[in-house]
């Protein structure tokens, strides 16, 4: 059974502009250092990406998947694991709250399971790490 790894970060920025950031898929690879490929399979009714390839390389930890999108305007968007190499099961999302100072709270939460066995301890320190580091990229990404 996997468990939910959530992190949150304030970003300075609003949520349309946090959002416009998430969603612009193909400049991934400029600012997310373990994505080497990012292709946009499919649009969806309001011209996001509702389907998308990745190939990612973080050293130790290599997948080539696809991921399903459903967005909640500049809300929420969430995910679901299509099809996977080292993954059996992702789940994801990203909540946006406005901040009473004008940026937003970017709450990521993800559920990943692994087609290989890996200890749980060692599979949250991963889980960690990468929302840790998602979050923070995101961050300069957006504020930068």
């Amino acid at each position: 059974m996997a468990d939910q790894s959530t992190q949150s970060i304030t970003v300075e920025a609003p949520p349309p502009a946090v959002m416009a950031v998430i969603a612009d898929f193909p400049a991934y690879p400029q600012w997310v250092a373990a994505a080497k490929t990012v292709e946009v399979l499919e649009t969806g009714p309001g011209g996001r990406a509702r389907r998308v390839h990745f190939v990612l390389d973080a050293g130790a930890v290599k997948d080539d998947y696809v991921l399903e999108y459903d967005w909640d305007g500049d809300r929420r968007v969430s995910w679901h694991l299509v099809t996977g190499q080292m993954q059996k099961r992702q789940e994801g999302s990203y909540t946006l709250v406005p901040t009473p100072a004008g940026g937003t709270e970017v709450v990521y939460a993800i559920t990943i399971d692994l087609s290989i066995p890996m200890l749980g301890m060692i599979k949250r320190k991963a889980e960690k790490v990468i929302l840790d580091t998602a979050l923070k990229e995101l961050k300069k990404r957006v504020e930068g």
